[in-house]
Parts: structure tokens; sequence; C-alpha cells
């Protein structure tokens, strides 16, 4: 068989770069040795979601007395909570089934791999094999879970993200390793539902890569939540021997303690799939467990591209469709079927989104980032105690900061902790790409009552100018 683009992956990069070279008139296949949509539709964004829905219907119910409702004897089924994820997933999976019929997109099920310039070797199941021949092909084979040197998964006792999401029964106690979006948004899962959670994070403090007060904003949450948390202390050894699971845990001044669970999930973050897909046979240069790419995601073999969690930029699946979407745009420029280059990616002006109760997101530099690249800066908050859409829904934890450029008013980043602020963030993201500074955010009128409005006030906030605080 023959194709213009070839696309390895149909996770959240690899679909939309095979729709949009579609779209721009080349013969598209995609090769998946899984399941249509990757780990973020059947194993990771979508069915976590539906997970943490039930979590916070739950939460709610077990709290409806603080809305004037009295519901009594509330009970979360742990079985009916993983089915209804699971069929929120095979859901999701079979509309990209439709969205390559619709593209008229060949799906060819089975493992693939590069066996040369313009060639794919795809094994099947049943271990048969055949050569695809591609004028264009895109490395898009997504990223696992990382796995500790001592803390090796046993997929029972000490599981990843695909087992947490298909547990049998319900762990009495659960011991969570690393504190990324994965961790957290676990540990709100099951300690919501009744499972005693142990955070256990290396760094100073939960989410790192946030901003210092989202971090300790969380851990505020989450320990009047009653999730445990030991930050600045590592996991030495697991003994699996006896009916749960023995942690031995070092903690910042070196002494250890062993804390005992049903179960260790280890979320240490993702580690990209490049391993067996002729990269080395063919020349395609990778660096520190990422392939190399250029601005257009081309690898160092030309006609060659990779896209998402293999490649260097954010693992993130949004990062991934705009990847494969450029990846696609780029080719069609060579090929002259379309006029422009694609816009390129500003990296630093990617959302970041985190799926707990309270919900996390973040865009841009953070306080320490901004003062560190040399700016002078203004910097507001608002709480969101203060909205009154929060306290009419009952929901006041947390706030958004705002960071402003003191010299132009350049909108350097923003970072929000509450309910809904994953639904926010997307305006911060269009704001920065169009280059609007502070005046123009606090001269857009921001409806009320509204979370969002909480954006115009924590900017009124960093000019002196606030009304509500």
């Amino acid at each position: 068989m023959a194709y213009d683009v070839v696309v390895i992956g149909s996770g959240p990069g690899g679909y939309p770069a095979a729709i949009r070279a579609s779209q721009l008139g080349f013969k598209v296949a995609v090769i998946e040795k899984e399941s249509l949509g990757g780990i973020c539709l059947n194993w990771g964004c979508i069915p976590t979601k539906a997970l943490l829905k039930s979590a916070q219907v739950y939460e709610y119910m077990k709290h409806s007395a603080d809305y004037g409702i009295n519901a009594t004897g509330v009970q979360a089924d742990f079985g009916a909570v993983i089915k209804r994820s699971r069929g929120v997933a095979d859901k999701m999976s079979k509309g990209v089934t439709f969205l390559m019929k619709k593209n008229k997109i060949d799906v060819i099920m089975g493992y693939g791999k590069i066996a040369s310039k313009g060639k794919v070797e795809v094994t099947a199941a049943d271990g048969s094999k055949q050569i695809i021949d591609a004028k264009f092909i895109v490395i898009a084979t997504g990223g696992r879970s990382r796995e500790l040197p001592n803390l090796k998964q046993d997929g029972k006792k000490v599981i990843g993200y695909r087992e947490a999401m298909v547990l049998p029964t319900q762990p009495k106690s659960m011991i969570i390793v690393g504190s990324g979006a994965i961790g957290v948004e676990f540990a709100y899962v099951y300690n919501s539902m009744g499972t005693k959670v142990t955070i256990v994070e290396f760094l100073p403090r939960i989410v790192p890569v946030e901003d210092e007060e989202i971090s300790k904003e969380l851990e505020k949450q989450y320990k009047k939540q009653g999730i445990d948390i030991m930050t600045n202390s590592s996991v030495e050894s697991v003994d699996t021997s006896g009916d749960g699971v023995k942690a031995v845990v070092k903690k910042q001044d070196g002494s250890t303690i062993t804390l005992e669970a049903d179960i260790v999930l280890s979320a240490v973050g993702v580690v990209a799939n490049i391993e067996n897909i002729g990269l080395e046979q063919n020349g395609i240069k990778a660096e520190k467990g990422k392939i190399i790419v250029d601005k257009y995601q081309q690898t160092s073999v030309a006609g060659i591209y990779a896209i998402g969690d293999c490649s260097p930029g954010q693992a993130l699946a949004h990062v991934a469709a705009k990847e494969g979407i450029n990846a696609a745009e780029h080719m069609a420029y060579l090929e002259k079927k379309h006029h422009h280059l694609p816009d390129t990616i500003d990296y630093n002006n990617v959302p970041g989104c985190t799926y707990c109760t309270p919900e996390i997101a973040s865009i841009g530099y953070t306080e320490k980032a901004a003062k560190d690249a040399g700016y002078d800066i203004k910097v507001g908050k608002f709480p969101f105690v203060a909205s009154g859409k929060a306290s009419a829904a009952g929901a006041t934890e947390g706030f958004v900061k705002v960071i402003f450029d003191a010299k132009y008013g350049e909108f350097l980043g923003a970072h929000m902790i509450g309910a809904n602020v994953t639904e926010m963030i997307a305006e911060v993201s269009v704001a920065r790409k169009l280059e609007t500074t502070a005046h123009e955010i606090l001269n857009a009128i921001h409806p009320h009552p509204t979370m969002s409005e909480g954006i115009k006030e924590a900017t009124a906030a960093a000019y002196g100018e606030a009304i509500d605080i």
C-alpha cells in the first residue's frame, strides 16, 4: 500500500495530524497498536475526568445539607464509577473511528516501525508483517508511565495510572508517589470516595511545576480534605510480600519511616515511547529520551516528523494536537497544497490544567520565572471568597493570580486555583497570543456574576483599582 502521509499512533496528536493532512488533500493512513484515540482518550485525560466527576458528585451529595437539600444514605458504588468511566472512554474512541471514516483515512491496526525513509513496517497482532510506502511519516507514539528502579510496577500492588482506573475493588489505603497532575487527580478521586491517601513528593512542594502560591493553596485544601502529604521525601523500597505493601520512605532529614497501604500508585511522570520504532537505523536523532525536531516538528531526517509526548514540547494533549496540525500544514506547504507555513508554537503560552478539586490552571511565567527573566512585575490576586458566583456555588476556595510587566503592561502569566478555573484559562491564552495588555483586560467588560470576572478583578488589583476586594 502507498500513502502520502502515514501517522504512527492515533492519540490526541496523531489523529488530528491525520485529519488535517486529509483536509489538505493527502491520502492518509493511521497505524494504531491498541485503541483509536490512544492513551488520552482510553486511559488518560478522558476517563480520569469521568472518575473525577463521579467523585465530585459524591462529595456534593455528602454535603447536600449545605445547599438546603437533605440526601440520606448516599453511597459510592466503586464498580459503577469505574464502569461509567470506561463507557465515556469507549464512546470517545468510537468518535475517533467515525472521524477516520468521515475523513477517508485508512486505519491499520498493528505496531508501526520505520523500516527506511518512506517505508513503515506494520506488525499485526498475529505477528504477520506488511510494508507501507509513505511520502511523509509522522511519529506520534506517545508516552507511558515512568518506572523508578526502586518502585517496579507489578500491576497489582504497585501500579501505574492505567491500573488505577480499573481497580477491581476500592483499596482502603493508597500511597501515591509523585504529585504532578496524575498524582493529585487520583489523590482527589480515591480520597473523596473513602480511601486513606498519602502523597509522597520528592520535591519541596506538591504540583511542583506550578506557581509557589498555587502549591501552598492545594496543600492546604488537600490537608483539609484529609489527605496526608509528605514533601522532600522519596520511596526507597517497597515490600509486596505480605497482604498489602510496605513502603520505606526517606524524609528530608535522612530518617526513614515505613508506611503501609493496600496499593502504591507510581505517578512519577511519563516516558516517551521511542524504543524499537526504527530511529537509530534511520539516523533519526533523539536526545534525553525525546526525538529532536525543528519548529515545524520535522526530525533530523526530512519527511519524517515527530509530535506529542515523544518530542520535546510539554507532554499535554492540546500541545500534541497543535504539533500534529503544524506537521500536516508543513508537509502541505512543501507540496504546494498550502500557501503559507504554519504558525509555530510558543511553548510559554501553553495552558496547563489539573482537574482535582479545587482545579488548577496556569499559563506563562510564574512569579519567580518572571523575576528570573529580569522583568519588573505587577502582581494582582483575587480570592474567590470575594466572588458572588463562587459564594452562590459554595466553592469559595482558591484565587486568581495575574502577573504583568510593570513597564509595558504585557500579560506575563496567570495562575488559578478554584472551581472551574480550567474553563477560564483560555481567555489568558488568547489575550497573550494577541499581545493584550493589562489596560485592555481592565476595559473588556466581564460578565457578572461569573468566576471569570476574577481575571479582570485580579488585574485591577495589580494596578490598585480593585473594586470587590
